[in-house]
């Protein structure tokens, strides 16, 4: 059975952490990389796609979408699909992202009303919580379901009526989707 897969998007992922650090300059990476996980998962589920499509790895202190955790290291693979030379923010004490020198505004316009929303919610609901309370927050069954592993977005999808179809038709058309 083919899983739900979706085309990550580098332009939106830069967008959000952008303007996650513009908002909270200094916020540490636990926290920027649980608001991705939350905006992705509450949009997923109002929506039916997430923001950022990111693949997800349950790691011992939650879900990680990993092409963001590499941007916002700063690694530069996804740089050339971006256009850019740098990002527009930086590591420093290992964990905690600030402003880059050009301290540019992100570009928000690469993210739809809805896509906003959600990270908005994200980013409230991640930084209004300690490490410890993110931790438990998403270490729910679909981080479970992973076994340390790579997340389903299957078990994302919160239970309903109609989840089967949901599940059924992303599976036939996530790889195709437009983030």
């Amino acid at each position: 059975m083919r899983p739900i897969r979706f085309k990550f998007s580098p332009t939106k992922a830069r967008a959000a952490v952008h303007w996650m650090v513009c908002e909270q300059p200094g916020i540490d990476l636990h926290a920027v990389l649980k608001a991705c996980y939350f905006a992705d998962k509450r949009h997923l589920n109002e929506h039916g796609r997430p923001v950022f499509g990111a693949t997800y790895r349950a790691m011992r202190f939650g879900p990680v979408p990993l092409e963001i955790y590499e941007m916002a290291k700063g690694d530069p693979l996804w740089l050339a699909d971006l256009g850019a030379d740098r990002y527009p923010w930086t590591l420093v004490d290992g964990f905690r992202l600030r402003p880059g020198p050009a301290n540019t505004p992100p570009d928000m316009n690469v993210l739809s009303e809805s896509d906003r929303d959600a990270l908005d919610y994200g980013l409230r609901t991640s930084a209004g919580m300690s490490f410890d309370e993110r931790t438990a927050a998403t270490h729910g069954p679909d981080w479970q379901a992973a076994d340390l592993g790579t997340m389903r977005y299957e078990d994302m999808i919160e239970e309903s009526p109609r989840k089967a179809e949901q599940v059924a038709y992303l599976r036939e058309t996530s790889r195709f989707l437009r983030l």
